[in-house]
Parts: structure tokens; sequence; C-alpha cells
């Protein structure tokens, strides 16, 4: 380890030796500025360059070009007359590159000629004002400690916890890893990670190329009537188009694998993007004498066509490799095996989308298909398999939406979905002892079909200028389960009682349909009924400066019908689906137990968020604070603490871009322990002791520094990237080693560097 320090410390060093003056090189910014409601195109925007004199007008279809702009790292204003001005921060000229960037400004409902005081640098939501964040992909890519991961990256917001590690599994205010909903460019996903965990949302690491990612909007609660079947979050992907001025790419070997990207037009009216990316892992892990070696692919590829000045089609499609390879040479190797359920897993996402404007607003009509192909195993120290699941899950979808603007304070919005689901599913699990002392036999074969459909209806409409109401509902239906329709009312409302300070409420009920594996080990769990959420969250906003903000949000969650277990009485599987699972946890997320919706629970907690955009102050940052409290109730009657139930986490990260070449950030997050099961001496569990430990607080510090070399028709990009930096192992629940039968502090990985190499052509 030591040696890679000083091999990292080397390559500092030689690039602020070899920094020689070199004539400045120059990139395009290209883009379309639009109507936030109706999305039709804003003629006679203003774009400029803040600190500079450079800007451009956009023309009759809302696009702009702006040429010869020096390299570095802008922030972007843009302002119509009769729209709220918004500002682009991170946005990076490359040389020899086209920048493209997509602007959507709110119609301003204060007549013209008043004063006022708007929030242009933080994004507004439209159909919901309260606990919803947005990073531009830049700001996910310089994230220490995120290995360029859209989901790693928005675990430094206020209200999500890590189970693990090393791992993607979201925990957002006190909810389970199964409660978060995946969006990719209007597309439902089921999990956007390789190695994903079965029936719930986690993972080791995205499959989504940051490379193509132009925004991401992440709401942990209130959100709006459009959004169903999930009860805690939303994580909407904005993939950008491909570029439209001649083909390029970027050739990138990063911290975990290497990638090539092409992007380019295919005419006048069409563009595309395409990557593959390979791990090497599977090369480090062999190579360092490891019993086991995970690799996967991914590849992505969208194309755009411009049928009209109102019609536009989108395709896009996503395949993603996975498996894992076991070294039993040594009987060291085949205990170390033993423990680890392996996933072998393939995943496709494709779909097309028609977008066609009228006037006033706009629809959206959505074909797609996802598949989810999950082999699991486990042996055990002989060889021998205890337990085994195949399954194949696909989604054929169907949903159109529309927007329409009645008049410039009240928009409407509905729209319907229809799935066709297919099943097929077999699960083995030999008699099987618990560590807690029930035995679970299980030989189950399901293969079915299945529909669900939905239906939403939201209003919005501003009272005056400074107060809006947003009400709506929608009906889900999924013909599997008992009680297989409900109705999910919510509202939601905000006042800006001064140009500074914005107050926020939302109520609402959010039902979620049980994880297709829960139905598939037992015929009684297709009794099972939507699970539900009662939530409540109320705000207060303010606003220090333009590029500075700070709010305070509290929440109440209260859950009933959740999943519980009649043979194990003291679980209910809002307790599962985070971490790699199998036998240390007795195979809980796969709802392989007879299930009753019987289980109930409630969170609540509060968060305070301050955070600074990048302006003509070249730093960023942000401080996040978060209490939170989950507890769940079995039908033992008991309420117990949420195995995912960390009361405080704190979070500070921050940069400064020094110059067009240079950049440093850092990260320190700390985090109270989550509760766990102690062992007996024996190994044993006991039920009475469910949850009532907890692992020790975890805190971390990472920091990142990134160089930029501009050449005239290409560009180098270097990061190295340093994890734990003062080389505190993360704790986490502790196993009992069979062969030595103590208690052993599970392996975790202290100071980790890290660096990446890009190539932009």
């Amino acid at each position: 380890m030591s040696k890679i320090i000083l091999t990292l410390t080397f390559l500092i060093t030689l690039s602020f030796s070899q920094e020689q003056p070199q004539q400045r090189q120059t990139g395009v910014l290209t883009g379309v500025v639009r109507h936030s409601i109706t999305k039709e195109p804003i003629i006679n925007a203003t774009v400029t360059l803040q600190g500079t004199t450079i800007g451009a007008a956009t023309d009759i279809e809302g696009t702009f070009t702006i040429n010869n702009i020096p390299v570095g790292t802008y922030v972007v204003r843009i302002f119509s007359i009769g729209f709220e001005p918004k500002v682009k921060t991170d946005v990076v000229i490359a040389a020899g590159k086209q920048t493209k960037i997509v602007v959507e400004l709110i119609e301003s409902l204060v007549e013209v000629g008043a004063v006022t005081v708007t929030s242009e640098y933080f994004t507004k939501t439209p159909d919901a004002p309260i606990s919803v964040q947005t990073l531009a992909a830049e700001e996910i890519r310089r994230l220490p400690g995120g290995f360029e991961d859209v989901v790693r990256a928005i675990s430094i917001l206020p209200g999500v916890a890590q189970v693990q590690a090393g791992r993607n599994d979201l925990i957002v205010r006190g909810g389970a890893p199964s409660e978060n909903l995946y969006i990719i460019d209007n597309i439902e996903v089921a999990n956007i990670n390789h190695f994903g965990t079965q029936g719930a949302s986690g993972g080791p690491l995205s499959y989504i190329n940051l490379d193509f990612v132009n925004e991401t909007s992440f709401k942990t609660g209130g959100f709006g009537a459009k959004y169903g079947d999930k009860l805690s979050s939303v994580l909407a992907i904005d993939l950008r188009e491909g570029r439209t001025d001649h083909i390029g790419g970027k050739a990138t070997i990063s911290a975990s694998q290497f990638g090539l990207n092409i992007e380019g037009p295919i005419d006048s009216k069409s563009s595309f993007l395409f990557s593959a990316r390979r791990s090497y892992l599977d090369l480090i892990f062999k190579a360092a004498g490891f019993s086991f070696v995970p690799e996967y692919w991914d590849f992505l590829g969208k194309a755009n066509y411009k049928l009209s000045s109102d019609d536009q089609l989108s395709f896009l499609a996503i395949g993603v490799l996975d498996d894992i390879k076991y070294f039993n040479d040594t009987s060291e190797k085949v205990y170390d095996n033993s423990r680890i359920l392996g996933n072998s897993q393939n995943q496709f996402v494709g779909g097309v989308t028609w977008r066609h404007l009228f006037n006033h607003g706009f629809t959206t009509v959505t074909l797609s298909q996802t598949y989810n192909g999950y082999s699991y195993q486990q042996n055990d120290s002989l060889l021998n398999p205890i337990f085994r699941s195949a399954s194949d899950e696909y989604e054929t979808t169907l949903r159109g939406d529309v927007t329409y603007q009645i008049q410039r304070e009240t928009e409407l919005t509905f729209g319907v979905a229809g799935k066709f689901i297919g099943m097929q599913s077999n699960i083995i699990l030999p008699s099987f002892w618990t560590n807690f002392g029930q035995n679970l036999s299980v030989n189950a074969l399901l293969d079915t079909t299945a529909l669900k459909s939905a239906a939403y209806l939201q209003l919005s409409h501003s009272l005056t200028h400074n107060f809006k109401i947003i009400v709506g509902g929608r009906i889900d239906y999924f013909n599997l389960i008992n009680d297989n329709i409900v109705f999910s009312p919510r509202a939601s409302v905000s006042y800006m009682a001064s140009p500074v300070v914005t107050l926020t409420f939302s109520a609402g009920k959010y039902h979620q349909a049980p994880s297709y594996i829960w139905l598939v080990a037992n015929p009684l769990n297709r009794n099972l009924r939507y699970i539900s959420v009662d939530q409540y969250v109320a705000g207060i906003e303010y606003l220090l400066r333009a590029d500075v903000k700070v709010s305070l949000e509290g929440y109440k969650k209260i859950y009933s019908s959740y999943p519980a277990s009649s043979l194990r009485t003291y679980l209910v599987l809002a307790n599962t689906g985070a971490g790699f699972g199998g036998s240390e946890d007795g195979y809980a997320s796969f709802g392989l137990d007879p299930l009753v919706s019987a289980g109930s629970g409630i969170a609540h907690g509060a968060e305070l968020f301050l955070q600074k955009k990048l302006s003509e102050i070249p730093c960023y940052g942000l401080i996040s604070i978060s209490y939170n409290e989950s507890k769940f109730t079995a039908i033992d009657g008991i309420s117990r603490p949420n195995s995912f139930d960390q009361r405080w986490i704190i979070n500070l990260g921050g940069g400064y871009i020094l110059d067009e070449a240079w950049e440093f950030s850092g990260k320190f997050r700390y985090a109270t322990g989550r509760p766990y099961t102690p062992y007996n001496p024996d190994g044993t569990q006991n039920a009475a002791l469910y949850n009532t430990a907890r692992v020790g607080v975890n805190h971390s510090l990472d920091i990142r520094i990134d160089r930029r070399w501009n050449f005239s028709s290409w560009n180098l990009i270097t990061y190295i990237d340093v994890q734990n930096v003062y080389n505190r192992k993360p704790l986490d629940v502790p196993r009992f080693d069979e062969r030595t039968k103590t208690i052993k502090e599970s392996d975790a990985i202290g100071l980790l560097p890290s660096i990446g190499i890009s190539a932009e052509f």
C-alpha cells in the first residue's frame, strides 16, 4: 500500500512539474431552451457565460450555438422576458468537443417590471415542491469515493443511509431497499446495478454510463401522482442526446473498469450514443489470490430522430452481463466461498418514446421491455449445494402521459400505463436451519403471467404568484394478489413567505405491490396485499444568496400491510434486501417463508441541508445532517428498530476549481451504527434479542484531485481518488466463524487509492 501512495504522490508532483504555458484551446457550447411545462421552444432567450462577454440568443427552434469558448468550467445564465431566469452550473467546455445543454425555464407569475428574487441556481420541479434534489453529470463525476456512479453519488444527500461500504443499497428515510423507483428516460427499471439484489434495488455498482447522463432528479418524499408502486423515493435519470457536429468518443480506464464511448450525428435530424464497458476486477481479484472473481460487461445505446418541429422519437437499449467465478483449489478458499451467495445475472432494457408537442402542452408515449435473469447459488464447505434459485422476469410496458397548461397559473397532467409481466422461477432449498432455530425447506416452481395497470391525474394551480397547490391521485392494479386495486390521493402546497423564504408541506398515501420473488416460494403468499404508507413532509427553505440555500425538512411515514413471516414471527420484510444475503441472513430477502400482510412500522426524522453551487466564486459544497428513527412490528407484536435504522448521518462535501486544468475536492461522512442481532457463543441467535445490538460509529474522509490537458482536437482527463484517507476500516455486522467457533468482525478495506484516465476525441 505504501508503494501505491508513493506512486500517486510522484504522479501528482510530475503533473505540477510539467506545467507549461500553452496556447489556450477553445470549444463549442450548443443547446436548446424550452418551456418547463409545455416543452415549447423559447425564442430570443439570452444565453451568457458568467464572468465573460460571451453569449448568444436562441433561434425560432429555441436552439443556440456559441463557438470559440476558451476551455474551462463555466456558469451559464439563461434569461427570457416572462420567465424566471436560470443558471446552469458546471458546464465543462473542452477542446475540440461540442458540449450540449438543455434548459427549461419556468414561466413567471410576477408582472413584468415587478422586482423579485429567484433561486436561479437551484432547479425547481413543477410537479413536486418538496424533498427534491437535482445533480448534473459533472457534480456526480467529481464526487470523491463515488466511482463516478449515479447511485453512489446521491448517498451524500439528506435522508439517505448506506448499509455497507461498497454497496449501492438505497435506504431513504427509514424505508427498505425495495422501496425505490428507478426511471431511465421515462422507462421504469427494477434495478440499475450490476449483480443487483432480486426484489430490491441495490447492488455493488450502477451500470449507467455517467458520460451519457444529462441530469438526475432524486425525490425522497412527497412525490406526485405520476409515480407509483414505490414507497420511499424516485430516482429519474435523463440521458442526453449525442453530439451533432461530428463523430467523437471517449476511452476510459477507471477504478474498476475500462470502456469506449462513441457518439455523433446520423444525419441532420438524428444522433446516437453508444458505449461498451468491461470490468477488470476479475484480473485484480485473481492476481491478489481471492477465492472468487466478479466480472461484468455493460452496453448502452441511444438514438434520437426529429420527425418534425413538434415530434421526436428516441430509442434506448441497455444490456448487462454479470458473472462470478470461483476458485476452490484450497480448503481456505472453499470455506470462504461457502459464505458467498453467488449471483450470475443478465439484464436488458429497451424502449422507444414518442414525444408530440401541441398547443400549450405535450404528450409522450413509451413502449418498453425490461428483462432480469437471476441465477443464485450457494454451496456448503464440502461443495454440496444448499441453495439454488433461477428466475426470469419480463415486463412489457405501454404508458402515455399528457401535460396541458390550461392557463398560465394552472397545469393538468394525467396518464395511463399497462404492464404485461412474465415470471419463471425455480427455487430449491433443502432442509435448512436458520440461526434462530426455524427450519426452511423449499422446492418451488412458478411459471405464470400477470398484469399491472395504473392511471393518474394531477392538477397544479397557483392561487397567487407566491402560493401554489398541487392535488392528485392514482389508481394501481395487480392481478396476482388479493385486494388488487388501490387508490392513492396526494396533495402539496408551497408558499413563498418572502423573496428568500419558502414554506412547503405535502401529505399523501403511497402503495407498493409485493416483490415478484416473494410470491414464488409459497402459494399462500399470493394472498398478500399492497404495502401502504401514509407520508407527511413539511419544510422551510431560505436563500442565503443566489448560489447558497439552506433547508430544513421533517417527515413522518406510517407503514401498514407489510409482508411478515408467520414462521419467523420476528421478521418483517422491510428488514431485508440489503447486502449480499445468503445463509447468514437465512435467505430472508427471497420471501421463502409463508407471508401475511400483517407488518407495520413508523419512521420519522428531520434533515438540515446547506448547499453552495458553483458560481463566480469557483468553489462548491454541501452539508447535510439527518436524524431518522424507524421501527417495525412483526406478527409477534413487538416493535423493534429497523435493520437499517441509522439515527445520525452527517455529510460534508465540496471542492475548488483552481483553473481550467486543476480541481480539488473532498468528502467526509459520519454515521451512527445500524442494529443487528448478537450471536450466542454457539453461533445461534435469539429472537428475543433481534436488532438489540448496534454496529459502532463509522466515519471516513475521501479526497480527489482532477487534472485536465486540452490539446487541439482531443483532451486527456486524469484523476486520483483516495478513500478512507486516515485508513479507518468501516465497521459492519459481525459474523460467526464456524471453523473457529468465534465471533469475528467483518472484513473491510481501509485506505483505498485509485486512479482514472480518459481520452476524449
